[in-house]
């Protein structure tokens, strides 16, 4: 097989991630990795991966056609367009840069250069998005027109730079960045009309430690979005409702279930005791005009996204992530931080 040739620079977390999964991989072989500290070159050399001294050094390797940027925020624009300039294919994490400036001066050399440019939006193939995705595609609730995604964690932001805004910190550039994607991808053909978000600073007053926004698209859903970092009691993953029922998926395990309405005819409900009142608007539902289902669980792989870079680089074909797509997704994380800074709705698209 013609396999690409990689170097990952940036061996962190996630450097280290695509570097011990690219040396499985049967079309790809990791030709080492590059990171400006000494001791995580020390230890890739450690794990057998070759740590090249310089990133001039990876440049300069003709062998090397990939690279994939793995380092903080900041650093994403200028290694891209370095390396573009040096002739490789370029994946950069996410989120791809910090600004909509910053992204079409990338696009702009990728086009320039002819080589790939392209974003790990990895979550993508996250099992329960896939599964929801499956829901909403095949029509099952009707008309939809709410989605709630959430994510809570209760330790504040992890340690060192993710707390620094010097380094796009934060949790809109962190984990804002996928479900944000994820939400706009469930609408990818439907036009963003409105913003409005908030930010946390519970733990961290540099950057957002969480936020919430609220998105509403043309003919399609109102979108919610949360993220926090000191929540110690999770809200469900997933929870959408249509004209004919609600899927709710409660964790990344994929538990959850779908109820649809059975009946419509059968409308009236007997009052039952609500706190300290009675109410009919809000009693349930009798068995007779609902049925639950389980959720159709959609199981994907993550090595799809690498697949399709080998095939775009080897046999033309097109890039699953685009620029456009990349570019919708920064300016909704702008609107997101303007919308929370002047308190007020963002008028999009």
């Amino acid at each position: 097989m013609d396999k690409i040739k990689v170097v990952v620079v940036g061996y962190g977390g996630m450097g280290g991630y695509h570097a011990d999964k690219i040396r499985k991989m049967d079309k790809f072989e990791l030709l080492g990795i590059y990171d400006i500290k000494d001791e995580r070159r020390k230890a890739a050399e450690e794990n057998g991966i070759r740590a090249y001294n310089s990133f001039e050094e990876v440049l300069a390797d003709d062998s090397a056609e990939l690279i994939t940027c793995a380092t903080y925020n900041d650093c994403h624009k200028e290694i891209v367009i370095r390396a573009l300039e040096a002739g490789k294919n370029v994946i950069s994490e996410k989120p791809v840069t910090l600004c909509s400036e910053d992204l079409e001066e990338m696009i702009a050399v990728a086009e320039k250069t002819g080589r790939l440019f392209t974003v790990h939006q990895n979550r993508r193939w996250d099992n329960d998005y896939r599964t929801i995705k499956n829901i909403y595609d095949k029509n099952e609730l009707g008309k939809v027109h709410q989605i709630d995604s959430r994510v809570y964690g209760s330790r504040g932001i992890p340690g060192d730079w993710r707390q620094e805004k010097k380094h796009g910190g934060g949790m809109v550039l962190d984990w804002g960045v996928h479900l944000l994607d994820q939400i706009l991808m469930l609408n990818e053909h439907k036009r963003l009309v409105s913003v409005y978000a908030t930010v946390t600073h519970v733990t961290n007053d540099e950057v957002d430690d969480g936020f919430r926004a609220v998105m509403k698209f043309e003919d399609g859903p109102e979108c919610l979005v949360e993220v926090y970092t000191n929540n110690f009691i999770e809200a469900p993953r997933w929870y959408m409702t249509g004209e004919n029922g609600t899927a709710i998926i409660e964790d990344w395990d994929l538990n959850g279930r779908i109820v649809k309405i059975k009946d419509w005819e059968k409308m009236d409900a007997v009052p039952f005791q609500a706190g300290a009142g009675i109410t009919k608007t809000m009693a349930p539902r009798t068995d007779e005009t609902i049925k639950e289902f389980p959720l159709e669980k959609v199981l994907v792989q993550w090595t799809d996204y690498y697949n399709n870079i080998y095939d775009v680089i080897r046999n033309g074909a097109a890039p699953l992530i685009t620029h456009d797509q990349q570019r919708r997704l920064m300016k909704l994380m702008e609107a997101i931080f303007e919308s929370a800074e002047k308190n007020k709705v963002v008028y999009f698209e």
